[in-house]
């Protein structure tokens, strides 16, 4: 678990050094086809103003989601990092 939270606090200084808030913030996950994870995705996001694209892979067993979305802080992109980690199966790029 503290890996995670190393992540998040790596990420939470790299955001606050490199980007003037609010800005728009490029989401990238990849999630399994199995069952409804694009949708869960998509809900993470319902009503934000969010520009999602997906994509299916070749074999169609995976679907890539690009979510474009204007934010005010650092700790509101790792909040939605939070909500999306729950997802079966997603990886976050």
């Amino acid at each position: 678990m503290s890996d995670k939270n190393d992540f998040y606090s790596k990420l939470k200084e790299q955001l606050d050094a490199t980007t003037d808030f609010p800005a728009e913030y490029l989401y990238k996950f990849i999630v399994p086809t199995t069952e409804n994870q694009v949708e869960e995705v998509e809900s993470i996001f319902d009503n934000t103003g969010a520009v999602i694209n997906t994509k299916k892979s070749k074999t169609g067993k995976y679907v890539s989601v690009s979510i474009i979305l204007k934010l005010k802080s650092s700790d509101e992109v790792i909040a939605y990092y939070h909500k999306a980690e729950k997802i079966k199966g997603i990886i976050s790029l």
